[in-house]
């Protein structure tokens, strides 16, 4: 019985996280679009974001988003059995070509505005 209400703790634990974790997904990913149509944060060919004006709070999201990034990479890396570099450059190509006008893409080490 003692194990049973551990795990139903358990359960209900998780139930009241998960829309809280999906909160401050969703809010994070909201901040992005708005550094990046601010031209605050970039693609980069390496298939993570970075800085482009040091402005508010850019390095936060870029490090917020460069981590779930990491984490999504090393997934499928392992998933499919493959080098996390080569995910990374193909996921850096497709962010890089699916970046919309205005927005801000690293190209040979230069800030460019798409």
């Amino acid at each position: 019985m003692k194990r049973f209400v551990q795990i139903g703790a358990f359960v209900l634990a998780l139930c009241l996280a998960l829309p809280a974790f999906a909160m401050e997904l969703n809010d994070a990913k909201k901040q992005l679009d708005t550094a990046k149509q601010q031209g605050l944060v970039g693609e980069t060919p390496t298939g993570y974001l970075d800085v482009v004006r040091s402005e508010g709070n850019a390095s936060s999201i870029v490090e917020a988003i460069n981590q779930a990034r990491r984490d999504e990479y090393a997934r499928i890396a392992e998933k499919h059995n493959i080098p996390v570099t080569q995910v990374e450059t193909v996921a850096g190509q497709k962010a890089l070509e699916k970046t919309p006008a205005g927005q801000y893409i690293l190209v040979n080490g230069q800030w460019k505005k798409k």
